[in-house]
C-alpha cells in the first residue's frame, strides 16, 4: 500500500487516501477511515461501527456504498481503522456549497430525486435484514431533549426563540413509526454523484435506528436551507441551486419506492430545523471567542434566528408539503 495522503473534512474521524496493490490484482485506489489518536474510539469515532453499516448495505437493492476491504481493531499504540474502495463522485450541496465546477440545474434535480429514491430502498430495508436489530431504536423525545441541552449552553441572542420553539416541539410529538436505518445527515453534501446518479452515501458517523421521517425531513429541508455559510456565491452555483425541487417532488419520488404514510411530516422539519439551529448555536458560540473568528460561522450567526422562526413557521403548519 502506497502511503496515505489525507483528505480534507471529516471531524470524528480522520481520512485518507491510499493504493492498495495486491499480487495477480490490479491497484485499487482505496479510502482509510481511522479513529483519531488518543481518544477513545467510541459514537462517531468509532470507524469499526461504520465499517459494519457499510458491510450490511455493500449490494443492497437500490443503495450505493462504498465497499469496506478490510479493517484492523487498533491496539494501544494504533488507533482502529477501516479501508474502502475510492467510490468516483462530487459532493455538492446545491444551495449552500461552492464549487470549481457546479453542476447545471438539470442535474441537480436528478441528482436530488435519485437521493430521494435511494432514500426510500435504504428505509425498505428491515432492521433484522441489515443485522442491526440489536441497536436501540432512539426515541424522539430523547433526541429532541438532547438539542435542547445543547442550546441551553449558549446565549440565547445566538438563536432566539429557541425556547418557544422546544416547547412547541415538545408539546406536540407524534406517534412514532417503526424504526428503520437512519444516515443521521441524509442530503446531498453526504453522497458522491457522477451525473445525475448517487454513486454512493458516504459519511455515516452517526448512524442509529429511528423515526425514518427524521431523515426524510433532513432531505426535504435541503431544498430550501435556511441557514447560510456565505453571503453570496458565484453565479454558476446560485444558477445550479435553482435545479433543486420542491419537497412535494422530492416526497413524490420517496413515496414511489417507499409507501408508508409520512404522517406528521411538518413536525419532522420543524425539528430539523430545531436541530439545525443547535448544532450551529454551538459552532457559532465557539467561533465568538476567536481571535480571528472564522467568516462561514460569523455568516451562520446572522442566519440562526431565521432558522428558529422557519421553524415556528413550519410547525404551524405552513410552508409545508401535504403528508
Amino acid at each position: 500500500m502506497t502511503a496515505p495522503e489525507a483528505l480534507p473534512g471529516g471531524v470524528s474521524s480522520l481520512t485518507y487516501r491510499a493504493t492498495l496493490a495486491r499480487p495477480g490484482l490490479p491497484d485499487t485506489a482505496i479510502v482509510l477511515k481511522m479513529a483519531p489518536p488518543g481518544l477513545a474510539p467510541v459514537h462517531n469515532r468509532d470507524v469499526l461501527r461504520q465499517a459494519r453499516i457499510l458491510r450490511a448495505l455493500d449490494c443492497a437493492d437500490g443503495v450505493r456504498v462504498p465497499t469496506v476491504l478490510f479493517e484492523e481493531t487498533g491496539t494501544a499504540e494504533h488507533p482502529p481503522l477501516f479501508a474502502m474502495t475510492l467510490v468516483a463522485g462530487q459532493s455538492y450541496e446545491p444551495l449552500l456549497d461552492v464549487a470549481d465546477t457546479p453542476p447545471t440545474p438539470a442535474t441537480v434535480a436528478g441528482r436530488a430525486r435519485a437521493a430521494a429514491r435511494m432514500l426510500g430502498h435504504l428505509q425498505n430495508l428491515s432492521v433484522s435484514r441489515l443485522g442491526i436489530d440489536n441497536e436501540p431504536a432512539l426515541p424522539i423525545t430523547d433526541e429532541l431533549d438532547r438539542w435542547q441541552r445543547l442550546l441551553a449552553t449558549v446565549d440565547q441572542n445566538i438563536a432566539p426563540g429557541h425556547s418557544e420553539l422546544y416547547a412547541q416541539l415538545s408539546a406536540r410529538i407524534p406517534e412514532p413509526l417503526p424504526p428503520t436505518l437512519l444516515h443521521g445527515d441524509y442530503r446531498l453534501a453526504n453522497m458522491l454523484l457522477v451525473g445525475t446518479q448517487v454513486t454512493a452515501i458516504i459519511d455515516w458517523e452517526i448512524w442509529s435506528v429511528g423515526d425514518p421521517r427524521t431523515d426524510l425531513a433532513w432531505l426535504l429541508m435541503h431544498t430550501d436551507p435556511v441557514h447560510r455559510f456565505r453571503h453570496t456565491r458565484p453565479a454558476a452555483d446560485v444558477a445550479a441551486g435553482t435545479g433543486m425541487p420542491t419537497r412535494d417532488v422530492l416526497l413524490d419520488e420517496y413515496r414511489a419506492v417507499r409507501r408508508t404514510p409520512v404522517e406528521n411530516l411538518d413536525w419532522f422539519l420543524a425539528y430539523c430545523l430545531y436541530k439545525t439551529a443547535a448544532t450551529l448555536a454551538v459552532f457559532v458560540k465557539r467561533n465568538q471567542r476567536q481571535d480571528r473568528p472564522e467568516p462561514r460561522l460569523v455568516v451562520a450567526a446572522e442566519s440562526l434566528p431565521a432558522v428558529v422562526a422557519r421553524g415556528v413557521e413550519v410547525l404551524a403548519g405552513a410552508a409545508t408539503p401535504k403528508p
